[in-house]
């Protein structure tokens, strides 16, 4: 697991009316790397606001539509529950999340 991967997440008991979500990772190496059992992560939408805690992201990064990682709602996630990869971002992309 790498910062930048994205992964599809099943979830319950939230608000999100989606039942399965792409997050991707936004946790600095040195966390993904320890011992710690979860990650801090970002949704990612299929709606884009312009807003600059959004990042662009789509097919490139193995996505089936243009999307955004929104970066105003980060969350906690176990590592155990990052099981299904989809794709990661590329430097440019991580530059820009940075």
């Amino acid at each position: 697991m790498q910062r930048g991967d994205l992964f599809l997440v099943t979830r319950s008991g939230t608000q999100d009316p989606r039942k399965q979500r792409v997050f991707v990772v936004v946790s600095r190496q040195v966390l993904i790397d320890s011992k710690f059992s979860s990650v801090i992560c970002a949704p990612v939408y299929t709606r884009y606001d312009g807003l600059r805690t959004q990042v662009t992201v789509g097919v490139d990064e193995g996505l089936k539509h243009p999307s955004s990682v929104h970066c105003d709602e980060l969350a906690s996630l176990p590592k155990a529950m990052l099981a299904c990869f989809v794709g990661n971002m590329k430097r440019a992309k991580l530059e820009e999340l940075r």
